[in-house]
């Protein structure tokens, strides 16, 4: 491999993100709770197929966001159930869902109709949305009762209905909306013997244990980055999978009063040296990111100075005792928090992760 820049994957991390959130939600007297490997949007950047060969082992089943990434873990070999956390698009759908085992989100007349209408060889195991605040996807509370009765009628559908919810405030410690939530939840509840329900997103698994049911649904901390603003004990454990390095690659030295890169958005105040990295948006780098960015280079943060280009970014390192051209670069990872970077460039970590393109090769150790 020439061009440096490249995605390292810890799976040891990956794993022992999964087990912390098996960890956080107790037994109840009747079961385990059991865990749902997120890893939609390509596994949020870090390689769908890796991820959840590497959590197989211990994962029970995985979510994504459309059949298309469900038909993909399973032509490469993962055998688990798999959510389709937005249900089916059209009614042909249903029949691929059935043959493949996807678990299907049903969120609206529509997919019920879609579901008790068709012609299917097996049945399918149904996960029905509830909108309980978020006022995104799912029946309104005082619908469910009759969605459940007329989905658990039908000769298509297993018999185990799993009633869930998303969280709109989860990742605010301090709001009440979660709450608001959890009782509208419990009190529009289908009166059944057969019902499983699911609530905790990873913000709820790691903060709000009110919320932790038969099934909890970890995404963003398994990535081992925490969705809170401030320290949380428990998103304190987590362990970040991926280092997004690159490396020095030229060197120079300009005079106060100089200008860097398009646009001269910055001029040295004194005489500098500026090292070239070659990583731009064209490999996920937020272009958005203003000057004074922190880069790690040889472990050391400098800040990044001049306009974020497709391929290559600068960065002043006058004050490093030692650089030379090939010098390790981290963008983001275990020393330096993409929840940081994102802040910095006015977005979150989520879309950091989950925008790194193909041609970054994404290296598992």
């Amino acid at each position: 491999m020439s061009r440096p820049t490249q995605a390292i994957i810890d799976l040891e991390a990956l794993r022992h993100n999964f087990v912390l959130a098996q960890s956080l939600a107790p037994p109840t007297l009747a079961k385990q709770p059991k865990t749902i490997a997120m890893v939609k949007a390509n596994a949020y950047g870090h390689g769908a197929i890796e991820v959840a060969t590497a959590l197989a082992p211990i994962a029970p089943a995985f979510g994504v966001a459309s059949i298309e990434e469900a038909l993909d873990l399973r032509a490469n070999g993962i055998a688990q159930p798999i959510l389709l956390l937005e249900g089916t698009f059209t009614s042909d759908e249903v029949t691929i869902a059935a043959q493949n085992d996807f678990w299907l989100m049903v969120e609206n007349q529509p997919q019920v109709d879609a579901v008790i209408n068709a012609t299917l060889a097996r049945k399918v195991t149904i996960w029905l949305g509830m909108d309980t605040g978020m006022h995104r996807l799912g029946f309104q509370p005082n619908d469910i009762q009759s969605a459940y009765d007329t989905l658990h009628k039908s000769h298509n559908v297993n018999d185990e209905i799993v009633i869930t919810s998303h969280f709109a405030c989860a990742d605010d410690l301090d709001s009440e909306a979660t709450l608001a939530q959890i009782k509208q939840f419990d009190l529009h509840m289908p009166t059944a013997k057969k019902t499983l329900t699911s609530l905790a997103n990873s913000a709820a698994i790691l903060a709000w244990p009110q919320a932790h049911r038969d099934w909890q649904r970890p995404g963003y901390m398994l990535y081992g980055n925490s969705p809170f603003d401030a320290p949380q004990e428990n998103a304190d454990q987590l362990k970040p999978v991926m280092s997004f390095e690159s490396a020095v690659i030229s060197l120079r030295t300009i005079k106060a009063g100089e200008s860097v890169g398009y646009t001269a958005n910055w001029t040295a105040e004194r005489d500098s040296t500026i090292a070239t990295v070659t990583v731009g948006y064209g490999d996920g780098y937020p272009r958005q990111a203003p000057n004074g960015t922190p880069v790690l280079i040889n472990g050391i943060r400098c800040p990044l100075v001049g306009r974020v280009s497709m391929d290559m970014i600068t960065v002043d390192v006058t004050d490093l005792a030692t650089v030379a051209i090939g010098d390790k670069t981290v963008l983001w990872g275990p020393e330096l928090p993409v929840n940081e970077v994102a802040t910095v460039c006015g977005t979150i970590g989520y879309e950091l992760l989950t925008r790194m393109p193909a041609r970054v090769p994404r290296i598992y150790r």
